[in-house]
């Protein structure tokens, strides 16, 4: 495996860290892969958040609970609280065709085990660090709405360390989700796509919400289906019961009315929110660390309202 270059993101005076170079030099020489079965928790108003990894999905997130509530639907490798990646190889983008995926592959299915590999994991209290290396989320022969896969085997060489904090600071209904994406040197890319992170839930929570930042509000936000430039909130009817994600690092460089997207899959019975970032470079794009810093919002829909109204506050940008 050949990396380039780190290009580490620092946004707003902090540094995201986790660089995965000195990880990957202690791992040369380790049996393989570790057991992914983990939880942390940290307080929230009435009850814990409580974060479930499983070895079944490599160390991604399983199963999300709150005051005695499921947001998490886990019900392939392709539906937990994770990350993921797409890139064009160097042609028209088609998503899925090379997409390394932090739990598993498209045919891993509902079964008990995962092509990526988890290399790593600690899990202490409120805090959660995992490194695991992705696997394609198709194999080589399968196709995504007519496309063939472009990925030459089922397992990437695409890396990704994440670090999830149940807290942060005074605002007890957010999660802190650092991730770190370590890509290859070479494999020639005009085009990056991130999933900092997302979150499959149950049909439930089908009332969508976008953070105003000026009012400082959640209001309405249709169905999309789609990518817009707030942060997103999903939610029961009642209001009982609500996550969305927010991240300081958007938007992307020349993506500024993206970054936030919301999905419903009638079919499927689930719903979706995700945090995306794109790099995008007609000379390639670089082998090396792509470090973004996201937080969750989890809770009643008031509490996801006040969470982030605080985070945006701490995290504004200077006007230009």
């Amino acid at each position: 495996m050949r990396y380039g270059p780190r290009p580490v993101n620092r946004r707003g005076g902090y540094d995201v860290g986790m660089t995965l170079y000195p990880l990957l030099a202690a791992l040369a020489l380790a049996p393989g892969p570790v057991p992914g079965d983990a939880t942390v928790r940290g307080k929230a108003g009435p009850s814990d958040i409580v974060l479930t990894t499983t070895s079944r999905v490599a160390g991604a997130v399983h199963s999300l609970t709150w005051n005695g509530k499921e947001f998490v639907d886990s019900a392939d490798h392709g539906r937990q609280i994770q990350s993921a990646a797409n890139f064009d190889c160097g042609k028209a983008f088609v998503p899925e065709v090379f997409n390394p995926t932090e739990a598993g592959s498209l045919a891993d299915g509902a079964g008990p085990r995962s092509t990526s590999r988890l290399l790593e994991l600690a899990a202490k209290d409120n805090q959660l660090v995992t490194l695991n290396r992705m696997a394609f989320w198709l194999k080589p022969g399968e196709a995504s709405a007519g496309h063939p896969a472009r990925n030459p085997g089922p397992l990437s060489d695409h890396y990704l360390a994440k670090r999830v904090t149940v807290g942060y600071k005074g605002l007890p209904h957010a999660v802190e989700y650092r991730v770190t994406f370590l890509v290859p040197k070479g494999e020639g890319h005009t085009l990056a796509q991130f999933e900092a992170v997302t979150g499959y839930m149950p049909p439930e929570f089908g009332t969508f919400h976008r953070f105003d930042p000026k009012a400082g509000k959640l209001k309405p936000l249709s169905d999309g289906p789609g990518e817009q430039p707030d942060p997103v909130v999903l939610a029961t009817a009642d209001g009982k019961f609500a996550m969305g994600v927010y991240s300081p690092d958007q938007p992307s460089p020349g993506f500024g009315q993206a970054g936030y997207g919301r999905f419903r899959f009638k079919a499927e019975r689930v719903v979706k929110w995700n945090c995306v970032f794109r790099v995008k470079d007609p000379k390639g794009v670089a082998g090396g660390e792509y470090q973004y810093r996201c937080f969750l919002a989890v809770g009643t829909l008031a509490d996801c309202e006040a969470t982030l109204a605080g985070l945006h506050a701490e995290f504004r940008k200077p006007a230009p």
